[in-house]
């Protein structure tokens, strides 16, 4: 009896964080599905944070000071991105801001602007840090190497009273996902894959308790090629010629992962796939 009720109280004042993490929202049509979805998912699973992948936000290729804002006031507090983050000119010299509330990839090389990491605070002083990462397989750019990034950001915040740690792979190569995510396994709290805009179906809790899924997927029009219209595409691919990305129209979806962590233990506890359709009529 003396036991189970130390274990009841031990489960009591164990503090469990919640993480929403929306994969790569593209363009307009992704913006308005998390205007009209979000709510409903916030209303249900009351996360205490919430952070999206943003890189293709503004006309599906880089970020915007507007943009950024209109998905704020949607709910979403941090972004992450990847290889479009410099994409968009005009917003390149607000990513040195740190009021900014968005990072580009961590292991781009010296001199660029922006930072590849930062410790986000909640609204009940939980501090998280998040990191973001470029894998190299696969890739036009030459970047540094993720797994070195990563150690040396780790190193760095050593002593931040952290309550969690996640790390966005921005990648195109499924093997080099899940080599960082075991990488890293028990020593974040999760890591999560995305750029192929395609939901994987392996999230899992690692041996070590790190939460990992090979890619978040997008928020984006079903009917497309990865949220742009698929004629050019499918041209692009039979004529080997150049073609003009075009965001496509239709019903959406909205994709991404729910995350618990066991603040005292920075490990996760668990991790679902949050999917979300939005039809068009």
């Amino acid at each position: 009896m003396w036991y189970c009720k130390l274990r009841i109280k031990s489960s009591f004042y164990r503090k469990i964080m919640k993480i929403l993490f929306i994969g790569d929202i593209v363009g307009r049509p992704g913006r308005e599905t998390i205007k009209n979805l979000l709510p409903e998912i916030i209303e249900e699973h009351h996360p205490d944070t919430i952070i999206a992948n943003g890189e293709n936000m503004t006309h599906g290729r880089g970020i915007s000071k507007e943009t950024v804002e209109e998905m704020q006031r949607a709910g979403i507090m941090f972004f992450t991105s990847g290889n479009h983050i410099f994409a968009n000119k005009i917003a390149i010299p607000k990513l040195n801001d740190r009021k900014f509330p968005v990072i580009r990839p961590a292991n781009f090389p010296p001199g660029n602007p922006g930072r590849g990491y930062q410790i986000i605070e909640t609204g009940k002083f939980q501090k998280i840090l998040v990191v973001n990462l470029m894998g190299r397989v696969f890739m036009k750019q030459n970047y540094d190497c993720p797994f070195r990034a990563i150690n040396k950001i780790l190193q760095e915040t050593i002593g931040e009273n952290l309550s969690a740690i996640i790390v966005d792979i921005h990648a195109e190569a499924t093997s080099e996902k899940v080599a960082l995510g075991h990488y890293l396994d028990g020593k974040v709290s999760a890591v999560i894959g995305t750029h192929t805009h395609i939901p994987t179906a392996d999230p899992t809790i690692l041996e070590g308790g790190t939460a990992y899924i090979t890619d978040a997927g997008m928020v984006g029009v079903t009917d497309s090629v990865i949220g742009v219209k698929k004629e050019p595409i499918i041209n692009g691919f039979l004529t080997q010629m150049p073609f003009k990305y075009e965001i496509a129209d239709g019903p959406s979806v909205l994709a991404g992962v729910l995350i618990e962590i066991d603040e005292s233990t920075k490990k996760a506890t668990d991790i679902k796939q949050i999917i979300r359709h939005l039809d068009i009529t």
